[in-house]
């Protein structure tokens, strides 16, 4: 996920006066515990920070994985480790530049170990440069942008596979399943809604003829698309973009009465986006996103059913939604890591390079570039009010 395309500019020149104090960061092994001061020991405490949106608008697609993180660490510490983890939130609002400064401030002030995060794409190449010269690892839970991994960081990892995944995997599952003649393909012109946009344009220009718009990312009126989809008359619609607007975008496809398949990605799988378009306009709609939601596969998967029964209880009730597993295994990367008697993030990243285990959602393991190598892509469905699980891309079918 990625909103808000951000740039580069000014990061890396803000580098050279960030140096200084970033030499002076990091702790563990060379006996600078958390919130700084030589003790001249090993730290019997790290800390770890959280990047990412808990309060802006898309909050309710950061805070799964923020409380999975959290639900990780708990556990971890519960076996009263020799050293143990602290998560430090910090609420870029979906922002950027609030997350470059974030991250600055996670290294000088919180001293951190490493980075869980940026949930965004926008916010990551931001804050990419930043780690990489302070040599703070991060895992992404929910950053998706392909370029992300082409940036040569030796320090930047994700744990949820990239938009030239689950493009191709989403179209082709459509192409497969619905067998369009027209497609209509909006995006958000955010990072994370061009590209994944852009992909499914691409693998479905080969079966279907297809027509594309874009709208800006705080928009809530989208009669302009909402006409030139009725012109086009399509069997189906991709949105690449959040729930905040596919729920509303969808409801006024149905007033307009459009009646084409309707599916988005993984920035809409939340059950808010039911809440935005109502029940009746949702009903069918698809989403598809390279993550396991724990309570859609509850039924089918044990292990699902177990995390999702323990994160209700302790977030008082509240569903485990999408990258929540992503949070939590992103969190155990450097729980191993710490383990291991690694508590220097140079040592805890060249560890990160290892590793590799089964996770919630997952095998965990790096690609020499940060990239998970699990690709798998699952296809959900808005049924009865509720968002399941319809299997793999590659085998799901729908009525």
């Amino acid at each position: 996920m990625r909103p808000k395309t951000a740039r580069l500019g000014g990061v890396l020149a803000a580098g050279v006066a960030l140096s200084l104090a970033l030499a002076a960061c990091g702790g563990g092994e060379t006996g600078t515990t958390p919130g700084g001061g030589d003790t001249g020991a090993a730290p019997t405490s790290v800390k770890i920070g959280f990047i990412g949106d808990l309060t802006g608008d898309n909050a309710a697609i950061v805070i799964p994985p923020r409380n999975g993180a959290q639900l990780a660490i708990d556990e971890y510490n519960a076996k009263n480790p020799k050293v143990k983890i602290e998560l430090v939130p910090l609420d870029s609002k979906a922002d950027p530049s609030t997350a470059a400064n974030l991250a600055k401030t996670a290294i000088t002030e919180h001293k951190v170990v490493g980075i869980i995060g940026p949930a965004f794409s926008g916010e990551s190449q931001q804050v990419q440069p930043i780690l990489e010269e302070a040599k703070i690892p991060s895992v992404s839970p929910s950053a998706t942008r392909t370029a992300l991994a082409d940036a040569g960081m030796q320090f930047w990892h994700r744990v949820v596979a990239n938009d030239d995944v689950q493009g191709p995997a989403a179209a082709e599952f459509v192409a497969r399943a619905v067998k369009p003649k027209k497609a209509f393909v909006i995006d958000d012109k955010s990072a994370y809604g061009q590209g994944l946009g852009q992909a499914v344009q691409k693998a479905l220009g080969s079966s279907a003829e297809v027509q594309t718009d874009s709208f800006e990312a705080t928009a809530t009126d989208f009669s302009s698309t909402v006409n030139k989809v009725a012109a086009f008359n399509p069997d189906f619609v991709f949105f690449g973009g959040y729930y905040a607007q596919a729920g509303p975008l969808l409801k006024q496809l149905r007033d307009k009465g459009i009646k084409a398949g309707f599916m988005s990605g993984d920035g809409s799988l939340h059950t808010q986006l039911i809440e935005g378009a109502g029940a009746e306009q949702a009903e069918g709609a698809l989403l598809s996103c390279p993550c396991k939601i724990a309570y859609a596969w509850a039924a089918q998967d044990e292990n699902s059913k177990k995390f999702t029964d323990t994160f209700k209880s302790k977030f008082s009730g509240q569903l485990p939604e999408i990258y929540a597993t992503e949070g939590y295994d992103a969190a155990s990367a450097f729980i191993k890591a710490i383990e291991a008697g690694n508590t220097d993030p140079v040592k805890i990243n060249d560890f990160l390079k290892t590793v590799d285990f089964q996770g919630l959602g997952k095998q965990v393991k790096f690609t020499d570039k940060g990239e998970v190598e699990d690709k798998n892509v699952y296809i959900y469905q808005v049924k009865g009010g509720e968002i399941v699980s319809v299997g793999n891309s590659t085998e799901a079918t729908i009525g």
